[in-house]
C-alpha cells in the first residue's frame, strides 16, 4: 500500500516539526505549509493529499478560509488546530466542514490517533460493498455514496458518518452525548449545538427525507424510517 500523504499547515515551525515527527513515525508522508496561501497551493497541486491539518490563525489566508475553499470541491478530511477554545469558534469550524477541532496545547499522540481514525473511516477497507437502505435512502458504506430516491447526494465526511449512525440505529432515541461519542469517536465536552448544526445541514441536503430524522425533545434525535 502506498504511503498516505498528510499536509500540516501552521505558521509556527516548531509546531509543524512536532506534528510531523509524530506522523512520520506512523509512516505518513508529511508536507508542510507555513501559511494558508501555501496550503491552498499544495491542495491544487497535489491531488493525493489524504488529510489536511490546518492551524486557524495563519498569515495571508487563515485556516477558516482555507477550509472553506477546500470544501467547495473536496471532501478530504480536515482537522483544525487553534489556540482558541470558545464554543462558537468550534461551531464555526464544523459549519465550514471541518471534521475535527483540536485546541492547543494538545497531545501529539492524540492528534495522530484522531488523524488515523479519520483516515480509516474515509477510505474503503473492505472489498464487498456494505449498503444500508431504508426510507428511500441508500447508503453505500464502502464507496461512501448516498442516494435519495436514486439520486446521488453530496454529503461532507461528518454528515455521511452521522447519517450512517442514524441508519444503523433505526427507531432508537439517541442522546447528543451518545452521537458525539460514536460519530466523533472521542469524549467531547462541547455544546449540543455541534450536533444540532450537523443535523440541520444533513436534513437540508436530503430534502423531504430529512423529516425521517426526528427531534426527541430533552433527549436528542431518532431516525424513524422502517418503524
Amino acid at each position: 500500500m502506498d504511503k498516505i500523504k498528510v499536509l500540516v499547515a501552521d505558521d509556527e515551525s516548531r509546531m509543524r516539526k512536532l506534528v510531523k515527527d509524530f506522523l512520520v513515525k506512523r509512516d505518513f508522508i508529511v508536507l508542510e505549509a507555513s501559511d494558508g496561501e501555501e496550503a491552498l497551493s499544495y491542495f491544487y497541486r497535489e491531488k493525493d493529499i489524504a488529510l489536511f491539518i490546518l492551524d486557524v490563525m495563519m498569515p495571508k489566508v487563515n485556516g477558516w478560509d482555507v477550509c472553506k475553499e477546500i470544501r467547495q470541491t473536496s471532501k478530504v478530511p480536515i482537522i483544525m488546530l487553534t489556540a482558541k477554545s470558545a464554543e462558537d469558534d468550534e461551531l464555526n469550524g464544523f459549519d465550514l466542514g471541518a471534521d475535527e477541532y483540536i485546541t492547543k496545547p494538545f497531545s501529539p499522540k492524540i492528534l495522530v490517533a484522531r488523524a488515523e481514525a479519520l483516515l480509516r473511516r474515509s477510505n474503503a477497507i473492505t472489498e464487498d460493498a456494505q449498503i444500508l437502505s431504508s426510507g428511500g435512502i441508500e447508503l453505500n458504506k464502502t464507496a461512501r455514496i448516498v442516494k435519495v430516491d436514486g439520486k446521488n447526494i453530496d454529503l461532507s465526511f461528518k454528515e455521511f458518518e452521522l447519517l450512517e449512525y442514524f441508519m444503523e440505529n433505526v427507531g432508537i432515541a439517541l442522546t447528543r452525548e451518545r452521537i458525539l461519542d460514536s460519530v466523533w469517536n472521542y469524549d467531547y465536552y462541547g455544546d449540543a449545538r455541534t450536533i444540532d448544526t450537523h443535523v440541520k445541514k444533513l436534513r437540508s441536503k436530503i430534502g423531504e427525507k430529512g423529516d425521517l430524522i426526528k427531534t426527541v425533545w430533552g433527549v436528542g434525535y431518532k431516525y424513524t424510517a422502517g418503524e
